[in-house]
């Protein structure tokens, strides 16, 4: 039986995927197997003593101390892509005030109250011409970030007849795929800034990221671009984009994350990180960040991990080893060595690494004793070991 304990709410989708038979599911559990959260921030005191995994129910994991997990051989899990879509559509939402003054004409209306239709009609033709703004189409849309919601924004604004310019120095081969040829490559930022009459945000948070829309990137914006962001809050100096707001630098700023200085602006459109808040989009990340759980409970797999490869080895039989270690020489060895002074003959095995760590699966003939566990745990540089059965 594995322990889940689970922080917010989560999909009733992704709950349903465990099995009652293998799992246990609650908010109360002491000593859990794993985590299963959204934007709870965690902290190091919730990493009980024999945590094997923890799953985000979303893309984003800096609510997760990522570097003490992996020091303690805790797989992370997110969710990449499953929150794609309603994303995507808030962006095509985002673009769309942007370009005009939808919402000023929604407010002009509502001031109507009192007026009748002759009079409401006659003040509409007048004061429509205050809210007019420009199309989409032909217009030049700069995506920042590539991975599955960039490239979902960037084949849509394709759709919609703008001309899109990409960014991203770390696009993987399977977000290449996604992508239209159609997209046009920015050798580096300043060159799609200065190009793009809309810049959409769609990079992770992380120190390289930190503040990447500053004073001196914004010096490489055409005069009047519109920036959306609905990534992550510290990528976006907010003290230089207003002070670009202020001189028309920048026309509008569009956003998921409310800040007190951006309050009561006319060229501020905020959200109260509404991006994912779709049913669609929690019930695809749960359930997805389910199965992610599942499979490597139940069979050591890891699929969609931030801190630890990805592997996968079909069951070949009833007995599957898995440990995982700093990523140095002769660890593996030493672990088989200790297997054939036993005659454990090993069926199938794979080893994969990280960064600095490494991870290896060994399916192998009949069940290690405790005590061959133990001498497995005290090989120096493993981490952690399971025994699967």
């Amino acid at each position: 039986m594995f322990f889940i304990k689970t922080f917010n709410k989560i999909s009733n989708n992704g709950l349903n995927c465990f099995s009652r038979e293998n799992f246990e599911i609650a908010s109360e559990i002491n000593r859990a197997d794993a985590l299963l959260l959204r934007s709870h921030k965690l902290a190091e005191s919730d990493l009980n003593e024999g945590l094997k995994a923890i799953a985000r129910a979303g893309a984003g994991v800096n609510n997760i101390p990522v570097q003490r997990c992996s020091e303690r051989g805790v797989v992370v899990f997110n969710t990449p892509g499953a929150n794609a879509n309603a994303v995507k559509e808030i962006i095509l939402a985002g673009l769309l005030l942007g370009a005009r003054d939808l919402v000023g004409g929604l407010q002009f209306v509502k001031s109507m109250s009192g007026l009748n239709e002759a009079e409401m009609h006659t003040q509409a033709e007048q004061g429509k011409k205050q809210f007019s703004g420009c199309e989409l189409h032909g217009k030049t849309l700069g995506v920042v970030g590539l991975g599955a919601i960039g490239a979902q924004v960037a084949n849509m604004a394709l759709e919609l007849g703008m001309r899109v310019i990409g960014y991203d120095p770390a696009l993987s081969v399977e977000s290449a795929w996604r992508l239209s040829s159609r997209v046009e490559k920015a050798e580096n930022l300043a060159s799609l800034l200065n190009k793009s009459d809309f810049v959409t945000l769609h990079v992770p948070a992380i120190e390289a990221t930190k503040g990447m829309i500053s004073n001196d990137a914004i010096k490489q914006f055409q005069e009047g671009a519109i920036l959306l962001n609905f990534a992550r809050e510290t990528i976006v100096d907010l003290a230089a984009v207003t002070a670009a707001l202020n001189t028309g630098a920048l026309k509008k700023y569009i956003t998921d994350f409310p800040a007190p200085e951006l309050i009561g602006r006319d060229d501020t459109l905020i959200f109260p990180h509404l991006g994912a808040s779709t049913q669609e989009a929690e019930d695809n990340c749960a359930t997805m960040a389910a199965n992610q759980l599942i499979d490597f409970l139940m069979n050591g797999n890891i699929k969609n991990s931030v801190n630890f490869p990805s592997i996968y080895l079909e069951r070949s039989t009833g007995y599957r080893l898995t440990f995982c270690n700093e990523n140095v020489p002769k660890v593996l060895s030493n672990v088989l060595s200790l297997l054939a002074d036993r005659n454990i003959n090993v069926i199938d095995m794979l080893n994969k690494s990280r960064d600095q760590i490494a991870y290896n699966i060994l399916d192998i003939e009949e069940a290690p004793s405790d005590e061959l566990l133990d001498e497995i745990r005290q090989v120096q540089h493993v981490i952690n070991v399971r025994l699967i059965e």
